[in-house]
């Protein structure tokens, strides 16, 4: 289609996007939108057709990389449909998908079949009380089926993230990296970010990974490593097993040097950082020009001179940096 590649005003260039295809989800993690939630109208979200459609555009902008969200990506109508056609896009290397597990059991082997490559599973707790009080509506034995369903589907890679909260979980950290290691898969622990209004005070129950760093090494024999995913996530092995520990660090340390990603929101707002408003309206080009995609690609060749340098967070500030819910831009 187009030999132009994706880079940013500072020399960055993008070749992965985060692709959210539903704002709905049957969780409601107290850290990633409000418990009595409302979601958009059906109109309002783009067509599996349209994520396809963009999807085929970016890869041939040069995007590379794939990662499907949501809210939970997999309680979409028919989105199996949708990875079965992203997945034989010319030019994709990875396919990958973040989910909370809840619908795994059912969907692990065909999506393998469709050719998703890695699955995140968010996973906060070991504890099923606990498990349910975080997510307020999740079962956490449905999501370890779930877990062990995408074991078996033999995946090349699965790995479990985990947001720890002061007060909450925060004393489970250990016991995670013990079940991932056990389970022979990966683990990445993710600061919690200020996006929108929640009902805590997250600067109260910040859980910094630099600390959950050194709590870790104090128990295993952490070796550092410069592997890579294509995301932000700093990893770290774990000796003599099949386990590494990935630190994602918004606060701690500002990963935005080598920012190589976009994220699409299920209303097609493509936005340039996951902690800034900045945004590029794509639903109305992709419905005023059904059989032309020239302009969707000159406004997001365009949106790479708004693209900002990084995301600014900061804990202390009395409203978020960002009011929008995770769930609305993708987790």
């Amino acid at each position: 289609m187009t030999s132009l590649t994706l880079i940013d005003q500072f020399g960055r260039n993008v070749d992965y996007i985060r692709l959210s295809i539903t704002d709905r989800c049957d969780f409601r993690c107290e850290y990633c939108m409000a418990e009595d939630m409302t979601f958009l109208p059906r109109e309002q979200v783009l067509s599996l057709e349209e994520f396809v459609r963009l999807v085929r555009i970016f890869v041939g902008l040069g995007v590379s990389k794939v990662r499907i969200t949501g809210g939970e990506p997999l309680v979409r109508k028919n989105a199996m449909w949708l990875f079965e056609e992203v997945g034989k896009l010319q030019g994709l290397k990875e396919l990958v998908l973040t989910t909370n597990g809840s619908q795994l059991a059912q969907h692990a082997l065909a999506l393998k079949k469709a050719g998703v490559k890695r699955i995140n599973i968010s996973i906060d707790s070991l504890k099923s009380e606990r498990f349910k009080k975080i997510t307020r509506t999740g079962d956490l034995n449905k999501v370890l089926v779930g877990l062990q369903a995408s074991i078996n589907a033999g995946f090349e890679g699965i790995k479990i993230n985990t947001v720890l909260m002061r007060g909450s979980n925060d004393d489970e950290a250990a016991d995670l990296v013990k079940f991932a290691i056990d389970q022979k898969i990966d683990i990445s622990f993710i600061e919690e970010m200020p996006l929108g209004e929640v009902n805590h005070s997250r600067e109260s129950t910040f859980v910094s990974n630099v600390d959950t760093l050194k709590l870790l090494q104090s128990k295993y024999s952490l070796l550092p490593s410069t592997e890579s995913t294509g995301g932000p996530a700093r990893y770290w092995r774990v000796a003599n097993t099949d386990t590494k520990i990935g630190f994602i660090s918004p606060h701690s340390h500002n990963f935005c040097e080598a920012c190589n990603r976009v994220r699409i929101s299920c209303q097609g707002e493509l936005f340039l950082c996951l902690g800034q408003d900045d945004k590029v309206e794509l639903m109305p080009l992709l419905r005023a020009n059904p059989n032309d995609d020239t302009p969707i690609i000159h406004a997001i060749l365009d949106s790479m001179r708004i693209k900002p340098k990084g995301h600014d967070f900061d804990l202390s500030r009395a409203q978020p940096a960002v009011v929008r819910f995770m769930s609305h831009t993708g987790g």
